[in-house]
């Protein structure tokens, strides 16, 4: 996404990197500190600022936010990382089969619409 996009389209944009480290943080109740290791294990990659500055989407903080609810249960941050990490997976995986199954209800093996009787 270029600066040439209308504002009103970046907002609405869940992976646009609209929010800094420091309110990222703060909207977590985390320290920058959590956000660094969380980017360390992997779970997320922050975009970079021209300055060089991280820079969060509202999707990155909903993945940072379940990674700390695991943390803050008690559970050490890379296995946190990995468990948010393996859900985002199986999310997606039942996505797709649900998607499969629908077309597979839909159409015949032939790709043709199945016929009604």
């Amino acid at each position: 996404m270029t600066a040439d996009t209308p504002l009103s389209n970046r907002l609405d944009d869940d992976d646009y990197p609209a929010y800094t480290m420091g309110r990222a943080a703060e909207m977590l109740g985390a320290t920058p500190a959590f956000l660094r290791a969380i980017g360390e294990a992997r779970l997320i990659t922050p975009l970079r600022s021209e300055g060089g500055h991280r820079r969060y989407s509202r999707y990155q903080l909903r993945i940072a936010a379940r990674a700390r609810e695991l943390v803050d249960r008690g559970t050490p941050i890379d296995a946190a990382c990995r468990i948010v990490i393996l859900e985002d997976q199986l999310e997606e995986a039942q996505r797709i089969n649900a998607e499969y199954r629908r077309r597979a209800g839909h159409e015949a093996p032939d790709g043709s619409a199945p016929d009604p009787g």
